[in-house]
């Protein structure tokens, strides 16, 4: 079985467009879905964050609303309970080995667009990672934290490839609206992604090689199950 490190924001907060500071964190669905299917599987899954801190819930995404319902919403909170332990103590990234792991994974919630998109530990990791063609599997913001990896010219080392990502007309419609700060589908384009989106909140997995993107929370099952299937090939 696989060793697998998914790789969680640290944020609590995210500064908007207009400078005030709005409340984030992980999104509980990505997370725990990606968590309970990968460890279900038989895969071992360490989590890691920047400085080693808890990362914090988006309590937006434990909402009944936002969940799909109060059952999901009570399901994803007790999970994330039972798993305290582990996100109290997660893997500091700056001490990761990547050559430990077969499997980088990276939840989303805008938690990444404040830590991850610019961490240059996660960017080591991610390049050694591409470069041994382990498994990268970030979705909805998670791929934010691609941007993170440059190759040792500084450009960026994941342009060219297909991806997918929460896209700007879900941010503007669903997400953090016009005082967003930055759009993740717009940067990852200008740094050369070629960004393969489908329909608004209906799931999507782009694969190409060993990257393995999804679009947004309802993409988190799909996902993992792309996981689990590239690590058994």
């Amino acid at each position: 079985m696989a060793n697998i490190l998914m790789v969680v924001s640290g944020a609590d907060s995210l500064t908007m467009r207009d400078g005030s500071e709005h409340p984030t964190g992980y999104w509980a669905e990505e997370l725990v879905v990606s968590h309970q299917m990968l460890v279900n599987a038989g895969h071992t899954v360490h989590i890691a964050t920047p400085s080693g801190v808890k990362p914090t819930v988006d309590q937006v995404s434990l909402a009944a609303e936002s969940a799909g319902g109060q059952e999901r919403a009570d399901g994803f909170r007790n999970y994330i309970d039972a798993i305290d332990a582990e996100l109290s103590a997660p893997l500091v990234l700056a001490d990761v080995d990547p050559g430990s792991y077969d499997a980088v994974v990276m939840p989303g919630g805008h938690g990444p667009m404040a830590d991850l998109f610019q961490d240059a530990d996660l960017g080591r990791v991610l390049v050694a990672a591409d470069k041994a063609g382990k498994v990268i599997a970030p979705f909805c913001h998670g791929p934010a934290g691609l941007l993170s990896a440059k190759a040792s010219d500084g450009s960026y080392a994941f342009a060219g490839r297909r991806l997918t990502v929460f896209t700007d007309e879900e941010e503007l419609n669903g997400g953090t609206g016009p005082n967003t700060p930055w759009f993740v589908e717009e940067v990852l384009k200008d740094n050369g992604a070629v960004v393969e989106n489908g329909a608004a909140w209906g799931s999507n997995v782009v694969r190409d090689g060993n990257l393995i993107s999804g679009q947004n929370p309802q993409s988190s099952e799909d996902v993992a199950k792309e996981v689990i299937k590239a690590l058994a090939e």
